[in-house]
């Protein structure tokens, strides 16, 4: 009985094509708008979380907080009490922490012959090369050498050095820096590997001098613009956190005089970000479901009173109301099963679209197709089950007499 009411039910939708498509198109929309949005809120997700966790896990960014006032008056910067032996303390009294490193930043200009070109220059020592998992493509990095004897050298990231020399080899060469109202010739002993941007600037448009360069040659300052450090593994990260946290807030005697991220922080808050607006957007997208259901109902009601005498007519041959129901709700189901199937191809086929133009991975989960198609048989059982009763209880002699 199934399969034959299966066969009355393709019959009948095959007979008014253009109606059929018309009614499972809210269907289709829906069910292809799920897929897309998730499958793209996926392929961002992995992107963006793929970029951060390339920096490593365990990677701790340690930066001053603002000002107070205190009876009328500004306090002491923060920025003061973050000084090159801060760093020897974090680094003591958190078992945790394997790496920490100050860092000084500032903006310059570098001159190569008739080329200007403004950069971020950064004073920093050698296990900033470890911390970050950043590796010279040419030449070398900053060494202990080059710390201890204060050496007017510069490493620069690739994009950088594109700007600067335009080609030309620039290890060995030597460049202009025009920085806090002083002028260094700089000799170029490293170019960085590719690495992009992330949320503490562009890796590959920095330069990178010697932390005692900076500090003796560029700028009397010791205030440091943030303290980079690294827990001994990605397992330790949040005691690593925990520990400094915990140090600072007795060492400054205030929360908001510091501010501590992590990059497991960071990958959280992303995550976090991402699930609500793949629920919020996936939500929006069912909303069409919702819709497509509705005309569902709509185009059955409209079957039921088109097949009124057909119906009498199977009533009086001794079809009983569950007969008649079954084959309205089996027609239900199809239009939806099937406009469930098109949106699916139709959705991944956005995906892969929006994913070659955005350059992330295609990602179509089985479980968010799933629960589209899942979705999409509800709304076909739900708003076909009044059409099915409606015709089921249908008077036979009623049905019999009508025009």
């Amino acid at each position: 009985m199934l399969f034959e009411s299966f066969k009355i039910a393709i019959s009948s939708l095959q007979a008014n094509k253009l109606r059929t498509f018309l009614s499972m198109l809210g269907i289709i929309i829906g069910v292809g708008a799920v897929i897309s949005i998730v499958s793209i809120g996926s392929g961002a997700q992995m992107e963006v979380t793929g970029q951060i966790a390339g920096l490593g896990s365990n990677v701790i960014n340690i930066m001053p907080g603002g000002a107070r006032m205190t009876g009328g008056q500004l306090t002491a910067r923060t920025a003061d009490n973050f000084t090159p032996e801060l760093a020897d303390y974090i680094h003591m009294l958190s078992p945790s922490v394997q790496n920490i490193i100050p860092q000084i930043q500032d903006s310059g200009a570098f001159t190569y012959r008739d080329v200007r070109v403004q950069a971020t220059i950064i004073g920093t020592k050698p296990a900033f090369q470890e911390i970050n998992l950043y590796n010279p493509s040419a030449g070398r990095f900053i060494n202990q050498g080059d710390l201890e004897t204060a050496s007017q050298v510069v490493v620069l990231g690739s994009r950088l050095a594109r700007n600067i020399f335009d080609g030309e080899d620039p290890l060995g060469k030597r460049v202009r820096l025009e920085i806090n109202r002083r002028v260094l010739l700089l000799t170029v002993v490293g170019v960085m590997e590719e690495r992009g941007g992330n949320f503490m600037g562009n890796f590959d448009t920095q330069a990178y001098v010697p932390f005692s360069t900076y500090t003796q040659k560029i700028s009397s300052t010791q205030n440091i613009s943030q303290f980079l450090a690294q827990a001994r593994s990605a397992d330790e990260s949040r005691e690593a956190v925990a520990q400094i946290d915990y140090f600072l807030s007795t060492y400054l005697e205030d929360e908001d005089n510091y501010m501590i991220l992590s990059q497991e922080q960071i990958l959280d808050v992303i995550h976090q970000v991402t699930r609500t607006l793949n629920i919020m957007l996936g939500g929006i997208a069912g909303i069409s479901l919702l819709v497509g259901g509705i005309g569902i109902m709509n185009i059955m009601l409209v079957s039921v009173t088109e097949r009124t005498r057909e119906i009498g007519i199977r009533k009086a041959l001794g079809a009983k109301k569950a007969h008649i129901m079954n084959q309205f709700l089996i027609e239900a189901l199809t239009l939806s099963s099937l406009g469930g199937l098109v949106g699916t191809l139709l959705g991944w086929l956005g995906a892969f679209v929006i994913a070659s133009f955005g350059g992330w991975a295609l990602v179509v989960s089985p479980g968010s197709v799933a629960l589209a198609l899942g979705f999409s048989l509800l709304v076909g059982l739900f708003f076909g089950l009044y059409p099915a009763y409606k015709a089921a209880n249908m008077d036979p002699v009623i049905a019999l007499s009508y025009e």
